[in-house]
């Protein structure tokens, strides 16, 4: 038997005017597409913008159902979109911001395990890591420099 070690690093910006200037545009787009999230049920809203090496920015948020599992969460719904009308382009860094109506989200909230996956997916597809940039409702932002950092064991077509 061994043991081996994985180690996960983060940057942490204490507030947005830290960012690079690209990336607070991208967060500021992230927030605003959050308010136009549909939340009837969770109350929980996440906003997310994508920067493909095009140049475009690809919004999505989360869109709820009450038949649960067919919602969508909004960092699947900015990727998929981008993956549907730049098939072509990578994908270069994402914002994400989430936020409740019922209790304050003052921590970085990272992207769901669904979402995870997804991004992975990407970033094998197009071999080459997307920036990842996290916040709640204000305060710290977190940046991964690639999903590996949030899903260092992934599950991909090699295994299929």
């Amino acid at each position: 038997m061994k043991e081996i070690s994985i180690i996960s690093k983060f940057m942490v910006f204490d507030s947005q005017s830290e960012l690079p200037t690209d990336v607070q545009k991208l967060m500021i787009d992230a927030i605003e597409t959050r308010k136009k999230a549909y939340a009837p049920y969770s109350k929980f809203r996440v906003g997310a913008a994508l920067l493909l090496d095009n140049g475009k920015i690809v919004l999505g948020s989360n869109q709820e159902n009450a038949a649960y599992p067919s919602g969508l969460c909004a960092e699947r719904v900015a990727i998929f979109s981008a993956g549907t009308l730049y098939p072509d382009a990578k994908m270069v860094k994402i914002a994400i911001s989430a936020t409740s109506d019922t209790n304050p989200t003052l921590t970085p909230i990272p992207p769901c395990g669904a979402c995870r996956q997804s991004i992975s997916e990407y970033e094998i597809k197009q071999e080459a890591a997307i920036e990842l940039y996290f916040m709640g409702e204000s305060g710290s932002i977190y940046k991964s420099d690639s999903l590996k950092n949030l899903l260092p064991l992934v599950f991909d077509k090699k295994v299929l």
